[in-house]
């Protein structure tokens, strides 16, 4: 039987047909899905009265009124207790964390010790002046100059001299001690980390038990907060479309990602420099060796943005003269 098979009349067409048969299926079942869907993110547009007027884009991160604060420590230490939590709201002059104090607060006692001491010195050498220079008018008093001798009126002279420089040293002493107080308790209110503003605790990087120092420690700042009433956006505008910009204009601001949500945000003011682009939003065609003017706008009261979410904006521009467009 296989002697009669022929190659060209039988072999070659069934390897065809199942070449044929294998491509099929590949076709069929083998082709990467191409149907459409809609967009995870949807892109970054202009809607309402921007969506057909001249308009300039920019993108933008959002930060308090107050811009972010980071707060740290005059004085090295150990963190003793932390008294707030990111979300918290805290008045000025609220006490945010506390460094360990007792070294403070012995030189404290010490020199409290010191101003008792001299108050003690000072009385002693008040009353000593005060009986010599009584005794001494008493011999001077006198009628008789031989009812004394002068032996006795130089010594109440000397006695008088000596309880007036005991009198001035332990007043100088006193001086001492008090400054002494006086730098304990300022040593000891700076180990009080107090808030610089009222505003919202944004992070926390300590804890109890934790050293903070001020030279040479963590890069990272121990407390973050901030004016979040009301919240900022800080929108770069690449510098070859400052010119096109109407300044004063509100913007329009869409969290990123989410280019259905459209809020109008108020003009606050343009920072006076051009710098350098620091804010990225990871894009692959973003060019990241350009200058951007920043513009400020003020943000309603709203829940769709947070402090260090990334935006994307859009500015009215200039109206194009007749001369210009000519």
């Amino acid at each position: 039987m296989f002697r009669n098979l022929s190659f060209a009349r039988q072999i070659l067409p069934l390897a065809a047909l199942i070449g044929v048969v294998f491509a099929a299926y590949l076709i069929v079942f083998g082709l990467p899905d191409r149907s459409t869907s809609e967009p995870a993110e949807q892109p970054p547009k202009a809607t309402g009265e921007l969506a057909g007027a001249p308009r300039v884009a920019g993108a933008g991160i959002v930060e308090p009124a107050s811009e972010v604060i980071d707060i740290g420590s005059a004085l090295s230490g150990l963190v003793t207790d932390v008294r707030v939590r990111p979300g918290d709201r805290v008045g000025k002059g609220a006490v945010l964390f506390t460094v360990d104090a007792r070294a403070a607060r012995a030189s404290l006692d010490q020199a409290e010790a010191a101003i008792n001491e001299a108050r003690a010195a000072i009385s002693e050498a008040a009353a000593a002046q005060t009986t010599a220079r009584q005794q001494l008018d008493l011999y001077r008093k006198l009628s008789d100059p031989a009812a004394v001798s002068r032996a006795e009126v130089i010594c109440a002279e000397g006695e008088d001299a000596a309880a007036a420089s005991r009198l001035g040293l332990a007043r100088a002493r006193l001086a001492v001690a008090r400054s002494a107080a006086a730098a304990a308790r300022t040593e000891i209110e700076r180990l009080l980390i107090r808030a610089p503003i009222a505003g919202e605790i944004l992070a926390v990087n300590i804890r109890p038990g934790e050293f903070v120092a001020t030279q040479g420690g963590s890069s990272q700042p121990f407390i973050q907060m901030g004016e979040t009433n009301p919240l900022h956006v800080r929108v770069d505008i690449d510098e070859n479309e400052v010119a096109r910009v109407a300044l004063g204009e509100p913007a329009m601001i869409s969290p990123r990602g989410a280019a259905e949500v459209q809020i109008k945000a108020t003009f606050v003011r343009a920072e006076p420099q051009v710098v350098p682009k620091r804010s990225l939003t990871n894009s692959a065609a973003e060019r990241v060796d350009v200058r951007v003017l920043q513009l400020i706008y003020a943000l309603p009261a709203s829940d769709a943005f947070r402090v260090g979410q990334q935006i994307d904006a859009f500015i009215p521009a200039k109206p194009v003269s007749a001369k210009q467009g000519g």
